[in-house]
């Protein structure tokens, strides 16, 4: 058991946005996109992008953004990764980010290997068990920001790689002072199951971008990959068997999944105060399975009953209740205003 696990009864969506799948969707929905935009303008405009050099010649991509602050006030950094298939750019990230920026706290969006515009920087491919060279970001922008707070927020399977970045930096308490994983995978196998049988949108869905990610990483480096094969396959399972077999060095799909596990005993060592945020109706993460954690004291859980997978929207436009709750989390300040 984990040492905290609350229930959040302040979230309560009007009752035409309580479903589930419709909580899910609404993050990554493309006609949102031009309104997101818009409002993020700020944070658009005031970014530039950095190659950060993340040892053994990896190097990601990030979009950095300095808040104006009151002079005097705390010099904060928050240090944002997105999901699979998901980028720098995705509007849920644009829209904390922002919502962050515009009280004070200067923005790092990190993307992961092969997300965003990043294909043609590393030869290898992106795999879930790529955490060195995460754990290596994060150590380079403390070196960029010696002065600031920094912390951490990953959303699904960003989130998961927030919390193992947390557990590998056990010795290096300074890096990190908080992190924030809303709707981590936790076990990758379960997740897997829930994407396969659950509702076919979700399916179709990362099929789709995963295909058009592996298509720009064979154009970036076409003498060392063919992907052919592996796209015309039709589920998700198929397709990480044979990828893991062939890109991963792991010998089993099973032992790839425990790579990126954080249940059971992964995140014993995990010493940096973080905040897991969950929904009891997510129909990918299942939120019971927080129960195979490892009790830490520096981790709690909350738990929300509705919500889906990082939804966590109580209105169709404005702010999120997630974005509010991120910057009350990392800062103890109200972000209503």
């Amino acid at each position: 058991m984990l040492a905290e696990i609350d229930t959040e009864p302040s979230f309560q969506p009007p009752f035409w946005l309580r479903n589930r799948h419709l909580q899910s969707i609404l993050p990554s929905l493309a006609l949102r996109r031009p309104g997101v935009r818009r409002r993020c303008t700020q944070l658009i405009r005031n970014s530039s992008a950095r190659v950060l050099e993340c040892g053994n010649g990896v190097r990601l991509l990030g979009y950095a953004a300095a808040a104006a602050r009151p002079a005097g006030s705390r010099a904060r950094l928050a240090i944002i990764l997105h999901g699979w298939e998901g980028s720098s750019d995705s509007m849920y990230v644009l829209s904390l980010g922002q919502f962050l920026l515009e009280r004070g706290m200067d923005v790092f969006r990190l993307n992961l290997r092969d997300h965003g515009d990043s294909h043609h920087l590393n030869r290898g491919l992106f795999h879930s068990c790529l955490l060195p060279e995460v754990r290596d970001a994060v150590v380079a922008l403390a070196r960029q920001y010696p002065g600031h707070q920094r912390s951490m927020i990953g959303f699904s399977l960003g989130g998961n790689f927030a919390l193992r970045v947390g557990a590998a930096l056990a010795g290096r308490a300074d890096l990190l002072a908080r992190i924030i994983a809303v709707s981590p995978v936790l076990d990758p196998q379960v997740t897997l199951v829930a994407l396969e049988d659950g509702l076919p949108l979700y399916r179709r869905y990362f099929i789709r971008k995963w295909r058009r990610s592996l298509t720009r990483k064979q154009r970036a480096w076409p003498d060392d990959y063919d992907f052919t094969r592996l796209s015309e396959l039709d589920t998700l399972t198929a397709m990480t068997e044979q990828l893991v077999l062939r890109h991963t060095g792991y010998r089993t799909l099973a032992e790839y999944f425990q790579g990126y596990a954080i249940t059971g005993s992964a995140l014993q060592g995990l010493k940096v105060p973080s905040r897991i945020l969950l929904s009891q109706d997510d129909p990918i993460i299942p939120s019971r399975d927080v129960s195979r954690l490892a009790m830490n004291p520096a981790l709690s859980v909350m738990v929300t009953r509705h919500g889906g997978h990082w939804g966590v929207r109580d209105s169709l436009s404005g702010r999120a209740w997630g974005d509010r709750f991120g910057h009350e989390t990392l800062t103890g300040q109200s972000g209503h205003t």
